[in-house]
C-alpha cells in the first residue's frame, strides 16, 4: 500500500515539476477543440403532424386500387425531388437561375433532412432539421419551419392537381387503348364474316363456335331429358286418374246433358293436333299418329251423344273434365319436350357430321371465334375501366379526393437540437487538462530521473548514502510564488475562458427565443 502512494506521489511530483508543460497543453487543446466546436453551426428541428384521409366515395370495385396504395406513396410523393427544388425555391436555398448541380446540392440537402414518419394509418409526422453555416441561429430556427411550411403547401397543391391530372392521363391512354381493341375487333368480324361468306352451308349457323354450340346443345339436352321423365311421369299419373273416373254421373230427376263432355274433348285433341302441326310434327309422329286415333274415338263418341243416346239421368262429370283438361295439358308438354330433345339430337349430329367431313374449316372457326371472344372480352374490360376512370375524375373535381389536414402545424425551435454545445465545451475543458497531465507525465517517464533516493537505489542497484535537500533562499521562494501566481492566472484564464463561452451559448439560444 505504501509503495502504492509512493509511486502516485512521484507521478504527482513528475507532473507539477513539469507544470508548465501542462497549462501549454492544456491551453493548445482547449483553444484547437473550442474552435473546431465553435465551427459546427447550431441543427434546428421543427416537427409537424399531418392527417391525409382518402375519401373512399366510390365503392371499392370502381377504385383503382383503394385508398391503402395511394397512402403508401406519400412519403415518397412528400421527399420527391420535384418537392424538394419548389421548398428549395420557395424559402431561399436556391437562388434564382441557378444550375443543375446547384439544384441537385439542395435537393439532396433537403432530402437527407427531410424524415417522414408515418405514426398511424394515415397521420405522418415530418421533421426538418436545418444547419446553415452561414446564417445565423435565429435564421436557422426560422428556415426549419418555414422548410416544413413550404413542403406541406407545395404537397397539398400538387395532390389537388395530380389527381385531376392522373384522371385525364388515364383518360387518355384508356382511349387509346380502346380504339386499338376496337379496329382489331373490327378485323377479325371482317375475317369471320368472310368467313362464313366462303364456306357457307358448311358451317353451322348460330352464335359460338361449333364446339361452343355442341357442348350448349348437350347440357340443353341433359336438362330437357330430366324435364321430360317428369313430365311423362305425371302424363302417366294424369292417364290412370282419368281411366278410373267416369265421364258422365246419374242424378235422378235431371235429363241428360251429357253430350258436352265428348265434344269438349274433340275439341281439345283438335286443337292439341292443330298445336303439333304447327310445331312441325308430321302426321309420321307418333305423338300425332295417337292424337289422331283419339279424336276418332272422340268423333264417336260425339255422334253417340247427339243422337240423344244415354238414359234421361245421365249428367256431365265435373271432375272427369277437369282431368281431362289437365291430360290434355301434360301431352301437350311430353310433345313438346320430345320435338325439343329431337331437334337438338339433330342439331348435334349435324355440327359432328360437318366437323368430321370438314375438320379443317371447324378448326379455323373455332380459332377466328376464339380470337373474336378474346377481344371481345378486352375491349368490354377495357370500356368499364374507362367509365371507372371517368367517374373517379367527376369526384375528383367536384370533391377533394384527398383530404389534407394540419393536425401540428411547424414548430418554432427555440434550442439546437444538436450538437450539444454546452458538454461538448466542458469535455474539451476536461481533454485539455488531461492531455496536459498526460503529457507531463510522459515525459517523466522518458527523461531518467529519479525523484526520491530509494527510486535511485533500486535503478542503480548500488547503495545511497544520503540525500541532500534543497535550500530555498528568501528570493529563491518569492521567485517561486511569483511565477505560481502566473501559472494561476493562466489556469484562472482557461477557465474563464471557458465560462465566457457558455455565456455566450446562451446567450444565443436567448436571441433565438
Amino acid at each position: 500500500m505504501n509503495s502504492l502512494y509512493d509511486e502516485f506521489r512521484v507521478a504527482l511530483h513528475s507532473v507539477w515539476t513539469r507544470r508548465w508543460l501542462v497549462l501549454a497543453v492544456a491551453w493548445g487543446i482547449c483553444i484547437l477543440g473550442w474552435l473546431a466546436i465553435a465551427s459546427i453551426p447550431n441543427r434546428y428541428d421543427s416537427r409537424a403532424r399531418l392527417l391525409v384521409d382518402v375519401n373512399e366515395i366510390l365503392p371499392d370495385d370502381v377504385q383503382s386500387g383503394g385508398g391503402r396504395p395511394q397512402l403508401d406513396q406519400i412519403r415518397e410523393t412528400l421527399t420527391s425531388a420535384r418537392n424538394m427544388e419548389k421548398v428549395a425555391a420557395t424559402t431561399g436555398l436556391l437562388p434564382a437561375g441557378a444550375n443543375e448541380r446547384e439544384k441537385a446540392g439542395a435537393v439532396g440537402m433537403l432530402q437527407k433532412n427531410i424524415k417522414v414518419i408515418p405514426q398511424q394509418d394515415n397521420i405522418f409526422e415530418i421533421t426538418s432539421s436545418v444547419a446553415v453555416g452561414s446564417l445565423s441561429d435565429a435564421d436557422n430556427a426560422k428556415l426549419a419551419s418555414g422548410v416544413l411550411d413550404s413542403l406541406i403547401t407545395v404537397f397539398r397543391d400538387d395532390q389537388l392537381r395530380g389527381g385531376r391530372m392522373n384522371a385525364r392521363e388515364g383518360l387518355k391512354f384508356l382511349d387509346a387503348q380502346i380504339a386499338d381493341r376496337e379496329k382489331a375487333l373490327r378485323e377479325v368480324e371482317a375475317r369471320r364474316g368472310a368467313f362464313e361468306a366462303q364456306n357457307i352451308g358448311l358451317i353451322p349457323g348460330g352464335s359460338g363456335s361449333p364446339a361452343q354450340r355442341v357442348e350448349a346443345a348437350r347440357a340443353e339436352l341433359g336438362q330437357i331429358d330430366s324435364q321430360l321423365v317428369s313430365a311423362q311421369a305425371q302424363l302417366a299419373a294424369a292417364n290412370g286418374q282419368l281411366s278410373s273416373t267416369p265421364a258422365t254421373i246419374n242424378i235422378p230427376g235431371m235429363g241428360s246433358v251429357g253430350g258436352g263432355v265428348a265434344r269438349q274433348q274433340l275439341a281439345g285433341a283438335q286443337n292439341e293436333l292443330s298445336s303439333m302441326r304447327a310445331r312441325g310434327l308430321t302426321d309420321a309422329h307418333p305423338d300425332v299418329i295417337a292424337l289422331k286415333s283419339q279424336i276418332a274415338s272422340l268423333k264417336a263418341m260425339a255422334d253417340r251423344e247427339g243422337a240423344g243416346g244415354g238414359g234421361g239421368g245421365n249428367s256431365q262429370n265435373p271432375a272427369y273434365a277437369s282431368l281431362s283438361a289437365m291430360r290434355a295439358e301434360r301431352q301437350a308438354t311430353v310433345s313438346a319436350l320430345s320435338s325439343r330433345k329431337a331437334q337438338l339430337t339433330g342439331d348435334i349430329a349435324k355440327i359432328t357430321s360437318q366437323q368430321i367431313q370438314n375438320p379443317g374449316i371447324a378448326a379455323e372457326y373455332d380459332r377466328i371465334n376464339g380470337e373474336y371472344t378474346a377481344f371481345k372480352a378486352q375491349y368490354d374490360k377495357l370500356l368499364a375501366q374507362r367509365e371507372q376512370v371517368r367517374m373517379r375524375g367527376e369526384v375528383q373535381t367536384e370533391t377533394d379526393a384527398i383530404k389534407i389536414e394540419l393536425l401540428d402545424p411547424p414548430s418554432k425551435p427555440t434550442s439546437p437540437a444538436a450538437p450539444n454545445r454546452p458538454l461538448f465545451l466542458t469535455l474539451v475543458l476536461l481533454a485539455g487538462i488531461g492531455g496536459g497531465v498526460g503529457a507531463a507525465f510522459g515525459l517523466g517517464q522518458v527523461r531518467t530521473s529519479y525523484a526520491t533516493a530509494a527510486k535511485l537505489e533500486r535503478a542503480s542497484g548500488l547503495p545511497v548514502i544520503g540525500s541532500i535537500t534543497e535550500v530555498v533562499t528568501a528570493e529563491r521562494h518569492l521567485d517561486r510564488r511569483k511565477k505560481l501566481v502566473w501559472l494561476a492566472s493562466g489556469g484562472g484564464a482557461l477557465v474563464g475562458l471557458y465560462a465566457l463561452l457558455l455565456v455566450v451559448e446562451f446567450i444565443q439560444r436567448g436571441m433565438v427565443a
